[in-house]
């Protein structure tokens, strides 16, 4: 743990920008009845009832010391899909960096092999 706080202790250097990547899988739903409108002494009532769409996954992104993030969306958590979001980080957001320093988990499509 020590290792990754002197990790974020780095100053801000474009050319070796330390960025941290997480990534969530949603369920995507869909409205099955219109909600009610809003009435005197009434607020909005809604019906619990969906109608799944299946899920998207989430690639997050984000470099905390100049602010900047970015979401990427897939519908599949694979290593390629992993694989391309990283070479699209580094293609097209950190064309110019020297070296791109990324923290993320240890998920099994995290890896080496995955490229």
């Amino acid at each position: 743990m020590e290792d990754v706080l002197a990790v974020y202790q780095r100053p801000l250097d474009p050319a070796h920008p330390v960025l941290c990547m997480d990534e969530t899988s949603k369920q995507l739903v869909g409205e099955t009845r219109i909600s009610l409108p809003v009435a005197p002494g009434q607020p909005q009532r809604e019906d619990d009832e969906y109608e799944r769409h299946g899920v998207a996954n989430l690639f997050l992104f984000s470099e905390p010391l100049s602010g900047w993030r970015e979401v990427r969306v897939t519908e599949r958590r694979t290593r390629a899909d992993w694989a391309e979001a990283m070479r699209e980080l580094s293609d097209r957001c950190y064309a110019a960096a020297e070296r791109i320093t990324v923290v993320l988990d240890n998920l099994n499509t995290h890896g080496p092999a995955s490229f």
